[in-house]
């Protein structure tokens, strides 16, 4: 059976680890080709030798979100290599959570950096090709972070709820082209974004909190693939879900 997931050529940002490189397995398994993007070049490697071993089909290249030509080599090369871009998977983001008045102002400026100006790049770059397919879906990452403030989480919320107005105004705007869109919005799943916490009491309270709760990144993989794997004349725009221990 079709699965609408097979064949199809996927590009991922922030695929070094967690939720990024757990939907490159899954979608791999699933029979599509994966190009994976991250700073850590030699984390996608393993991951795509990986991949590969496995049957699948897998390429790395070294991505800096917040480098615009370095995102747009990461697309130009997908289509160089592969013909075209089916799906764009802007999962990239970064979470040093701290309280305002601490006025950790480089962190504040990193989070816009790679949750918000990191989407836009991959927009950028991928939106050309997909128009002149007339095809194509782009996936951005926000967060349960995206839908409430919490304390201590101001910046890094506003960049989530930035994602999804991008979102529904990419979705309202490329219609004329055939594209899909969906944001999607987790909330504790096992990655490694707690290791970005560099306010100590703040990590502490995650610490405290999240790892009791969290469930693992193939949550997320599963949800992508669900929304990757509709007909082509299905939409998926949201998807907001959490551990069902999660109450905030």
């Amino acid at each position: 059976m079709n699965n609408n997931v097979a064949n199809k050529i996927v590009v991922i940002t922030g695929a070094s680890s967690g939720l990024g490189a757990e939907a490159a397995r899954h979608l791999a398994a699933l029979g599509a080709t994966v190009v994976l993007g991250a700073r850590r070049e030699s984390r996608i490697k393993v991951l795509a030798d990986d991949i590969v071993a496995k049957g699948g089909k897998a390429l790395a290249i070294e991505t800096d979100v917040t480098d615009r030509a370095s995102v747009q080599n990461l697309i130009d090369t997908a289509v160089k290599t592969y013909g075209r871009i089916d799906v764009l998977l802007n999962n990239a983001g970064v979470m040093p959570l701290s309280p305002l008045e601490k006025l950790r102002v480089d962190e504040w400026d990193l989070m816009i950096d790679v949750n918000i100006k990191g989407v836009l790049y991959g927009i950028a770059g991928a939106l050309p090709h997909m128009k002149a397919q007339k095809s194509g879906h782009i996936i951005n990452v926000s967060s349960v972070a995206g839908h409430r403030v919490l304390e201590n989480s101001a910046v890094y919320s506003a960049t989530k709820f930035a994602v999804r107005a991008l979102s529904e105004g990419l979705r309202a705007e490329v219609k004329p082209y055939n594209l899909r869109t969906t944001v999607i919005s987790p909330g504790a799943v096992q990655s490694e974004l707690l290791n970005g916490v560099h306010d100590e009491v703040t990590a502490e309270q995650l610490r405290n909190f999240v790892p009791g709760i969290a469930i693992s990144a193939d949550s997320f993989a599963r949800c992508v693939a669900f929304a990757i794997s509709q007909p082509e004349d299905v939409d998926i725009n949201e998807i907001l879900f959490r551990p069902t221990k999660q109450q905030i």
